[in-house]
């Protein structure tokens, strides 16, 4: 009652100030717009860049915005999958594009890196319901232009947040589902205030039990910006974030035990017990642990200032820092003791059920600035970085079956991490002749990242926990040239060449050791990029053609295995290429319908593979060429869009093609290929009280497809339980729903 009370206070408040601000003259939205966008300018592909890139508009963002998180709604671009643990795309979602993993995506909001600088994956539930914020989005493919942050090395997200309008409103929304999926949004501009001031404020909540079992999400998020316009120059203070708290659902499902005891079952939090209340297929008798959760709180803080000097310069320079502080609970049953250092007093192979936390307190701090010229045939950006990032990691024990607080007291683990990250960049596009384009980009990167204390993996050959100890430079160079020609009016052809590097991720080095035989350090990348495109443009169809071969030194692969906190392990290969075609078209036959496909034809190659995943029946040996792991041949989508008098009805299909776990082609580790259809009505209509209410239904899944979206697999050899090795593997999967529905209210006023 008290959290609504204030809600209405503020409310009141906007609305107040709003009313008084008749009295001042408005500026023009479209040049509030257009200041605003220069937040982004440094780091955007416009139509004159010979990139291949996609644009998702604030209205397809909304569309899409009533309950899913952000990577389900990339996954209309082309090359892009999305992943989900929950099975509806809520919760643990992750996203690949051209086959690379979220690691090697960089992801920004207003020029600002997203990706954690430790694991440099974006974690988009750490942000709750970023996807209300957005304004809109710009997917580039390959190595892209000049960004902040780690390297991109699949592609590229660069998001806005929405722009402050200058007249009052604001919208409230409601969705409810299956599975319990429900979220309620609210949200208020006071429009210009005196002439040159405007707030905008919005709180949601997101819920949902999901649909593998216990997946349950509660995302709580909040945004706020306050903003400060004269003429030409804009001062934005802006803050996010809020507070995730899931159910960990790490641990993917295998077949077998998906047909005794289900799609939605998993393993964690679980434990044996002889009088549990849950009686599994097998008879076994089981409990789980209430408290199994992640917990996470993250805030963004941004200042921006934009300031245009005149009709040729301007500048934006961007202020941010960014707090997260997070835990994970895990019930471990019948755990080796001796693996935990700090607990006393043993005798010698103990085992017992035990309850562990891990826990990280982030900081993230620095500043982006660019300044941009402007003239009728040439454009020219330039600016840089720097940002500073640490963070420590430790564990404690919460509770040992059997033993006294005192006999587990303290950290059985204790790391620490610093990391310096600054870039130069230089970008300019010249209109050398009519119709011809030229695009140079240059980046200088400057990389420090140092980690030191133990990790929480034990060494039985010393007897204590991992040291951790790396301290390791990095100088990047990244440049990238490019044409593009514009000819007939409506055809454009574009060819550009780029390198690109990236150093290695926090797992790469401490994780190593499971399967490497040897103490060595991990490389960093290098990509090199050509693309080549063609585009057509008219009223009615645009047509599009993008060729792409990436070839890597030292690419980190996955070898198709997790840690326990279900990020992938990599290891170097010393050549390896992806190369392709990516197709795409939309068609306007009619006023009221669109018809539009994208479909990405891809090899996915490392030359010479050598199986060194220990105890292997394929140890040290040279396969070939074989198919990089997560990298499928064949990714389409295609959507009708009918929309008349209010009316709207959305049909998309995505079918992403056969993808392998490991690197070897091993067809028992291996994710099917599948193909899923969903249907979006809505109906809008505009009252007296409100500029819009809009009534909305989405069904996921219409065809009901049982499929898996994610998963992941090893090999080993049982040498201990005959007298002839035999080879084991072990493939988890992540399911997702089956036809499942999401309805929407909206009202804009």
């Amino acid at each position: 009652m008290k959290r609504f009370t204030l809600t209405l206070a503020a409310v009141s408040t906007i609305c107040s100030a709003a009313a008084n601000a008749e009295e001042h003259p408005v500026l023009d939205s479209l040049s509030v717009y257009d200041i605003q966008q220069i937040e982004v300018t440094a780091t955007r592909a416009s139509k004159q860049t010979p990139v291949a890139y996609a644009d998702i508009s604030r209205e397809e963002v909304e569309r899409n915005s009533y309950g899913l998180d952000i990577p389900s709604v990339l996954a209309l671009t082309p090359s892009m999958i999305a992943t989900n643990e929950t099975g509806i795309g809520i919760g643990g979602t992750s996203m690949r594009l051209r086959g690379t993993d979220a690691t090697r995506l960089n992801v920004t909001i207003n020029g600002v890196a997203m990706n954690n600088p430790d694991s440099h994956s974006m974690y988009w539930y750490d942000t709750p319901d970023l996807i209300s914020a957005v304004g809109d989005m710009q997917v580039q493919r390959g190595a892209g232009t000049s960004t902040n942050g780690t390297g991109a090395f699949g592609g590229a997200v660069n998001m806005t947040t929405s722009s402050l309008a200058t007249e009052f409103g604001g919208d409230a929304s409601l969705s409810y589902g299956s599975y319990n999926t429900n979220k309620q949004a609210v949200h208020v501009g006071s429009g210009l205030m005196g002439g040159h001031w405007m707030v905008d404020a919005r709180l949601t909540h997101i819920g949902s039990d999901g649909y593998i079992d216990r997946g349950a999400t509660d995302l709580k998020s909040y945004m706020l910006q306050g903003a400060y316009y004269d003429g030409s120059t804009m001062v934005k203070l802006l803050s996010f974030g809020g507070k995730a708290r899931t159910y960990l659902t790490y641990t993917g499902v295998s077949k077998e035990d998906m047909a005794l005891y289900g799609r939605r079952y998993h393993t964690e939090g679980q434990y044996a017990s002889a009088n549990g209340p849950f009686v599994l297929a097998d008879g076994q008798h089981v409990d789980y642990y209430d408290d199994h959760t992640d917990n996470y709180l993250q805030i963004n803080n941004q200042l921006i200032i934009t300031h245009t000097f005149d009709n040729r310069w301007s500048m934006n320079l961007t202020g941010f820092y960014t707090y997260g502080y997070g835990y994970y609970k895990q019930y471990k049953d019948s755990k080796k003791l001796f693996e935990y250092t700090n607990i006393t007093g043993l005798a010698g192979g103990e085992k017992e059920d035990l309850i562990r936390e891990k826990l990280m307190r982030n900081h993230l701090g620095g500043i982006n600035a660019a300044a941009f010229y402007s003239a009728e045939r040439f454009k020219l950006a330039f600016g840089g970085s720097y940002s500073f990032y640490t963070c420590p990691h430790w564990g404690e024990l919460l509770w040992v079956d059997g033993l006294e607080a005192d006999r587990y007291a303290g950290r059985w683990y204790d790391n620490d991490v610093d990391k310096h990250d600054a870039n130069l960049f230089v970008k300019a596009n010249w209109e050398a002749a009519r119709g011809l384009n030229i695009f140079a980009d240059m980046q200088y990167r400057y990389v420090h990242y140092k980690a030191w204390g133990v990790n929480d993996n034990y060494d039985s050959s010393t007897g204590a926990m991992q040291p951790i100890d790396v301290d390791e430079t990095y100088n990047f160079f990244n440049p990238h040239v490019g044409l593009q020609y514009a000819f007939a009016e409506r055809h454009t052809l574009y060819a550009s060449f780029a390198i690109a590097q990236k150093e290695p991720t926090r797992s790469d080095f401490t994780d190593r050791y499971m399967f490497s035989s040897d103490d060595s350090s991990p490389e960093s990348e290098t990509l090199y990029d050509y693309e080549l495109g063609y585009g057509y443009h008219s009223p009615r169809l645009d047509l599009g053609a993008n060729f792409y071969y990436m070839s890597y030194r030292d690419q980190l692969v996955p070898t198709g295995m997790v840690n326990d906190g279900d990020e992938a392990l990599n290891v170097n290969v010393p050549d390896s290429r992806r190369y392709g075609v990516e197709l795409s078209a939309a068609w306007r036959p009619l006023r009221w319908l669109t018809v539009g496909a994208n479909a990405t034809w891809s090899r996915n190659e490392i030359e010479h593979y050598v199986d060194m995943l220990s105890a292997s029946p394929t140890y040290g040996q040279d396969l070939g060429t074989m198919t990089i792991a997560y990298s499928p041949e064949w990714i389409a989508g295609g959507f009708l869009n009918f929309h008349t008098c209010g009316f709207e009805a959305v049909l998309r299909t995505n079918y992403v093609g056969k993808q392998y776990f490991t690197n070897n082609e091993n067809e028992a580790l291996s994710l099917d290929s599948y193909c899923v259809t969903n249907l979006d009505l809505s109906y809008t209509l505009r009252t007296r009280a409100a500029k819009k209410v809009r009534f909305g239904v989405t069904v996921y899944n219409l065809f009901n497809a049982e499929y898996e979206s994610n998963g992941y697999g090893y090999s080993y050899m049982d040498t201990w339980n005959s007298e002839t090795p035999k080879r084991i593997d072990e493939a988890f999967y992540f399911p997702q729903a089956p036809l499942h529905v999401l309805a929407n209210v909206t009202v804009k006023f």
